[in-house]
């Protein structure tokens, strides 16, 4: 594995901390305050080619590799973390999952409009009973006549009130277990679908997280993923990728906390001298940093597994669980290091800490990517 980033990565990682700095970042405070939606910044993602970077160009996408998608991620989640997992969920759970598991028809219909950011996607596995127990799902599709009808209710839907593709998991064998268990692509419009009541949330604010209703909703059944019994081994694959991208986020905020941190040190006068030159404090920065740099390496060791068609799934759980601890480290430390400061919403650092504590609970709790990590040590 080689640490150098290409000059194709670099200049990736130097056009998106430009749009994330200069346009992002103006109006992140504001929109975390009214909840709303950055559907502009998205437009401009779309411009950017952002939305389905690794998507395969015949379909539409940057034909990137999975190392210059975390780039990506971490750039915009430095300065918003709402706008970062907007972006990688179109990405890693939705764009993949059609290019994986997709027939040709379902590319073309589906995936081109994704990859280009003309549509928006959302993915659709939690429900109210099971989050981490994601096989003991209620959902169920049954096929009659050519359709498959739909009935359930799925939470915490990134996306979800925007979005206009779903990639929806539901039983189509409720005796079966979670090989009982297919994947379909749903369509806003659909009849039997609506959208449900949007969570008030700790962070991320300005992504919207919704409840996803399905009332025999009708489903043509060429819109079913792969065959029946394959969902939930989608889902566990489309995770596996996904936490590749939720790690790259959860370091864009640990990074972003820790450059608020040093700069503020640096201004903040105590005791006639500039704070950053108390050794308390380069001990708070030193943490941070080496936190930081750690999970930055091990995110990019699991996109280049991912990159190279080697197993990663370890991987992918030790570079989530590290990143967001680390993320809720360093953001907590920067409030610390602020002071009162860092506790009212005139600056960044209290928006980061609230953000970060995510990044430790969605797609795979701390406690399961550590099962994950545990049982393949073990196997």
């Amino acid at each position: 594995m080689d640490f150098m980033l290409t000059d194709e990565q670099k200049l990736i990682q130097q056009t998106v901390r430009e749009f994330a700095q200069n346009e992002v970042a103006k109006d992140a405070a504001e929109r975390d305050r009214t909840e709303t939606f950055p559907k502009h910044h998205v437009k401009k993602m779309a411009e950017l080619g952002l939305m389905g970077m690794m998507t395969p160009t015949e379909y539409g996408g940057g034909g990137l590799d999975t190392i210059s998608y975390t780039l990506v991620i971490e750039e915009l989640s430095k300065v918003d973390a709402s706008v970062g997992v907007i972006c990688s969920v179109n990405n890693s759970l939705v764009c993949y999952v059609i290019e994986a598991f997709g027939n040709e028809e379902q590319k073309q219909k589906y995936l081109v409009p994704l990859a280009k950011g003309e549509k928006l996607g959302a993915f659709c596995l939690s429900e109210p009973g099971s989050g981490s127990d994601a096989a003991n799902m209620k959902t169920t599709a049954v096929l009659r006549d050519g359709y498959y009808y739909i009935n359930g209710t799925k939470n915490w839907i990134t996306n979800g009130k925007n979005a206009n593709y779903y990639i929806v998991t539901a039983h189509t064998d409720p005796t079966g277990g979670h090989r009982g268990i297919s994947a379909f692509v749903v369509e806003k419009e659909f009849p039997g679908f609506s959208v449900g009541k949007k969570e008030r949330k700790l962070g991320i604010r300005s992504s919207d997280t919704v409840t996803i209703n399905f009332e025999d909703c009708k489903v043509p059944a060429q819109n079913r993923l792969s065959e029946e019994g394959d969902g939930f081994r989608i889902a566990m694959k489309t995770l596996d990728g996904g936490r590749i991208g939720i790690a790259a986020q959860a370091l864009g905020i640990a990074q972003g906390s820790l450059e608020a941190a040093i700069n503020y040190s640096k201004e903040r006068v105590q005791f006639g001298k500039p704070i950053s030159q108390f050794q308390a404090i380069q001990f708070k920065l030193a943490d941070m940093e080496t936190k930081t740099t750690a999970s930055r390496l091990l995110i990019h060791r699991a996109a280049w597994k991912k990159d190279h068609d080697l197993s990663f799934s370890m991987d992918a759980a030790m570079a989530k669980v590290h990143a967001s601890e680390a993320a809720v480290f360093c953001s907590t430390e920067a409030v610390q290091i602020y002071g009162g400061y860092g506790y009212i919403k005139d600056y960044p650092v209290e928006r980061f800490m609230r953000d970060s504590k995510i990044t430790e609970i969605y797609e795979g709790t701390s406690e399961i990517q550590r099962i994950v990590i545990g049982r393949g040590l073990l196997k």
